[in-house]
């Protein structure tokens, strides 16, 4: 059975990880993200921590690891399974070298407008700087390490998603996005069956 590694982009709010669940759901996609061991590094020791809390551990992993340090586990995971794969949380131009390292990749950049994302991720809760003013919001976007990349990323995707709309409009265009990529699995599966 052939690989397709899909690599999701966006924002803080943007709805990536609504993104990833659905397609987990719908489409049986296996799951992974980046930040994976930075939070559960964080979580041994904080019950909430936050977005500045991950961007300050990866500098620290990065510079006593190397670049990419993230990247050589989530590698070992994909290479021992087929199927689709989603790889959740780029943040980094590194990371797109390496989802478009892998023979069959697409990238999906989820965005929405800055104040929308921000009224989200105040009304969730989640990390212990949500509660931020629209101003630090926009602050902490604008200067923080882990964030700077991620316009650049978009810019450079197969797929742009623009979640301002309703929970519906968002599904609908990542069912309009599978549709291309289910059809490009299914030409890769007759392919290998052939040889």
């Amino acid at each position: 059975m052939s690989k397709i590694v899909i690599g999701l982009v966006g924002e803080t709010g943007s709805g990536k990880d609504t993104v990833a669940h659905y397609l987990k759901r719908r489409y049986d996609v296996q799951l992974l993200r980046f930040s994976q061991p930075l939070k559960k590094t964080l979580d041994l020791f904080f019950a909430k921590s936050s977005k500045k809390d991950q961007s300050w551990l990866y500098s620290v992993f990065k510079e006593r690891f190397g670049e990419d340090v993230l990247h050589q586990g989530v590698r070992r995971y994909v290479e021992q399974h087929d199927g689709i794969m989603c790889v959740n949380g780029m943040r980094m131009m590194k990371d797109l070298e390496f989802i478009r390292s892998f023979k069959n990749n697409y990238v999906i950049y989820v965005t929405a407008d800055q104040e929308v994302r921000w009224k989200r991720v105040v009304g969730r809760g989640e990390k212990s700087d949500d509660k931020q003013t629209l101003e630090e919001f926009k602050k902490f976007e604008a200067t923080a390490e882990t964030e700077k990349d991620i316009p650049l990323i978009g810019a450079k995707a197969d797929f742009k998603i623009t979640n301002n709309g309703s929970m519906d409009e968002l599904l609908w265009q990542v069912d309009d996005v599978m549709k291309i990529i289910l059809k490009k699995k299914q030409e890769l599966d007759t392919l290998e069956g052939e040889c």
